[in-house]
């Protein structure tokens, strides 16, 4: 029989044509692993010279997989069930520090595998890859050919499954985003995304999201974060798409079809169903919702695992998964993956009574979310939480919260029989293997086999959907091409003006005349600490590039010689808990606040109160109110224009009535403010939640209700609520307003 196929030789990598069937990619080395069938190609993936069920792409992907997992050993399967620890393709200094890398000595190139990286490729069997910092897309896909001819010829063949965490954004600070390079480009954080009231807007946002990932090699999105945000003292509020149920639900929808479809649909054969080669997974995270927690303190830290639910509100926090990333609207049906929180969810369990964090727990896994919502898609626990947590405050320690006194390999068999498919942050494959003996002896051999296998299925099929077992490999040089092009960056930038949202413009001083005189002043923060625990010195600065702002406008020295006056600043930072101190406020007020409202005692776990009535805090960055009183009356009846980079809602009384206009910042490039206030661009935005009147309607709030705080009240009688923003109109009444209002 004729050959029906050609073969096209690239650098490191073939690829292999078959006319009107699946494009194959192998490495160099083994490009005569090829076993013909009915004159087509095929990858011999296990080198046995058979054309294996799992092997041929005429097949679909749900008979693939399961003949494949038949045939790993537990050994195998372990290590599919693993998740490597973030890793960074950068010789950066930093980022080996920060997360105890010793790779930069033994690597020529940031592109090179680590020794540690072929240790659990090889050893663990790894084949979920987390990757963070990136030089730029050409390392990113020289490294992904580099490790998927790595593993091309180890066991059954399976390619890796590489993931990000969310690396589009203007904001690239802390662990839980921690994807940043790559050079893609640049889009308000997912906050700003819901600022715009657009679910088109967002399902844009995800193909070409997906785009950019499969260029660099990433096949998993470590998101959308669709937790409902109903306390808006949580330090993760400016990852999620607001408190509002109906706007949260439509673009987590919009967010994973625009991730999962594939324009490509079933060109180049071994992807159906909406899935192909510019799929990417998404991974919606975290059920059943994590932004309730206890006084607003965040679960990365021992002193924030509850999750509360005082307002008994629980169901509505389901509903961005159950009614969108559940019910998607494009051919991949929904979400193919799912992460739950840390948190420990207090009270809810009613059928087990445990109060354990989530991805432990049968009545959230497998009642919950498996047998009463139907999911069969990956399971994967957030970071770490199977280690042992070794400091109350570590943003880094392990987070087994409710099972802390259980042996290792008790947490990871309860996790399995919880039905979770794979260990976040775990590539040590041992006690997973150990767990499994464990299931074995309780069980019986029969039973664990097919309990592992069924995880197997599951995290093979999200392998098969995004075509990686044809073809994994890149051209380093159309990646580059691909990444941050002209078209994309247009697009992430017009999104970021339509982020933006203007909350006072007091007697229409908004837009400035063209080149008026601007004064800048400078910004002071206090001494503090970074969520790793390092300390942070005092700085002064000028907080925006003046290079960018003598564009539009001629930037003077002082006051006395300007029309007008920029402040910057960024929203209140403190935390939650100090050694010193124990359990302290959080606090969305600039000035020292004394929690004098709140509850005498914790509702979670009542033997430990975690009570901080009647404590005092201050915040980190209290001089910026400083600076924004002293430059109203250094500018007398000039006006004064205050920019807000806004992680978290704030109390803006202190403040407000020294404004004349007020802009809201949801992480966007200098030149889109400027465009506003130029009026190059109209603000359109709304507020995606409420800014609350004072710390006391904060404090008397139920952390899993949305709109339960009183709004705060301006001088101009407009009140910023949900929905509120301004153009230069007025009050924005729209189609937007009468929908999610």
């Amino acid at each position: 029989m004729p050959k029906k196929y050609t073969i096209v030789e690239k650098d490191g990598y073939c690829l292999i044509r078959n006319e009107g069937g699946a494009t194959l990619g192998i490495s160099a080395e083994n490009k005569d692993a090829i076993i013909e069938a009915d004159g087509y190609a095929f990858k011999d993936l296990n080198r046995n010279g058979v054309l294996d069920p799992y092997e041929d792409w005429r097949l679909p992907v749900e008979e693939r997989a399961a003949d494949l997992a038949k045939k790993l050993s537990i050994e195998e399967i372990a290590g599919l069930m693993l998740y490597s620890p973030h890793q960074g393709l950068t010789m950066n200094p930093a980022f080996q520090a920060r997360f105890n890398r010793n790779n930069a000595d033994t690597r020529g190139h940031p592109w090179d595998l680590s020794e540690a990286q072929k240790a659990f490729l090889k050893d663990d069997n790894v084949r979920h890859v987390l990757i963070a910092i990136v030089d730029n897309a050409l390392t990113a896909a020289k490294w992904n050919n580099k490790a998927q001819a790595f593993v091309d010829g180890i066991g059954h063949g399976i390619p890796i499954n590489t993931s990000s965490d969310p690396r589009h954004g203007m904001a690239r600070s802390a662990e839980f985003d921690m994807g940043a390079g790559g050079d893609v480009s640049k889009w308000p954080e997912h906050i700003g995304l819901a600022a715009a009231f657009d679910p088109d807007l967002v399902e844009e946002f995800g193909r070409i999201a997906a785009k950019e990932y499969r260029a660099m090699g990433i096949a998993t999105a470590l998101s959308p974060q669709i937790d409902l945000a109903t306390d808006p003292r949580w330090n993760r509020f400016y990852g999620t798409f607001g408190p509002g149920s109906r706007l949260a639900t439509d673009l987590a929808r919009a967010y994973c079809d625009g991730f999962q479809n594939s324009d490509d649909g079933e060109a180049d054969g071994g992807c159906a169903d909406g899935w192909g080669y510019e799929s990417v997974n998404a991974m919606a995270k975290h059920w059943p919702g994590g932004g309730t927690g206890e006084g607003g303190r965040d679960a990365h830290f021992g002193y924030g695992k509850y999750s509360v639910f005082p307002g008994d509100n629980f169901e509505e926090h389901l509903k961005p998964f159950t009614e969108g990333a559940f019910k998607l609207k494009g051919k991949t049906g929904q979400c193919s993956a799912i992460m739950p929180y840390y948190t420990i969810s207090y009270g809810i369990d009613k059928q087990y009574g445990e109060n354990v964090g989530n991805s432990y727990s049968k009545y959230f896994i497998a009642d919950m979310l498996r047998t009463q919502y139907g999911y069969d898609g990956v399971v994967c626990t957030d970071w770490n939480i199977t280690h042992d947590s070794v400091d109350f405050e570590s943003f880094i320690s392990g987070k087994c919260w409710g099972v802390e006194d259980m042996p290792v390999v008790d947490r990871h068999y309860k996790v399995l029989m919880a039905g979770v498919d794979q260990f976040g942050g775990n590539s040590d494959a041992k006690p997973v293997i150990e767990a499994y003996a464990k299931g074995a002896a309780e069980h019986g051999e029969e039973f664990m086999r097919k309990r592992m296998e069924l995880s197997a299925v599951r995290l093979l099929r999200n392998i098969y959907r995004t075509g990686l077992f044809e073809n994994p490999y890149l051209d380093p040089d159309e990646s580059a091409k691909t990444v941050g092009c002209e078209d994309f960056m247009k697009k992430g930038y017009e999104a970021q003006l339509r982020s933006v949202v203007m909350l006072k413009n007091k007697n229409n001083v908004l837009p400035l005349a063209k080149k008026q005189k601007v004064y800048i002043p400078q910004r002071r923060t206090n001494a503090g600490s970074d969520w790793f625990g390092r300390t942070i010195p005092a700085k002064e600065e000028i907080p925006v590039n003046k290079d960018i702002v003598s564009r539009y406008f001629e930037i003077v020295d002082s006051p006395d010689e300007a029309d007008c006056a920029f402040a910057f600043i960024v929203s209140p930072d403190n935390r939650g808990y100090t050694k010193e101190e124990g359990y302290i406020p959080i606090s969305l007020q600039y000035r020292p606040y004394t929690a004098a409202s709140a509850r005498a005692q914790s509702i979670a776990a009542p033997g430990d109160n975690r009570s901080y009535k009647g404590k005092t805090v201050s915040t980190q960055n209290e001089p910026h109110l400083d600076m924004v009183l002293e430059t109203k009356k250094a500018m007398g009846s000039k006006p004064v224009i205050v920019f807000i980079k806004m992680m978290n809602p704030l109390i803006v009384a202190e403040f407000e009535k020294a404004a004349d206009a007020i802009i809201v910042d949801f992480f966007v490039k200098p030149e889109a403010l400027m465009d506003i206030v130029s009026g190059r661009a109209e603000p359109s935005a709304l507020l995606p939640f409420i800014l609350p009147k004072d710390m006391e309607t904060v404090e008397k709030h139920n952390e899993d209700m949305p709109f339960d705080m009183e709004p705060y009240l301006d001088e101009c009688g407009n009140r910023y609520d949900f929905a509120f923003g301004l153009n230069w109109s007025g009050v924005i009444v729209d189609e937007r307003v009468r929908k999610y209002k």
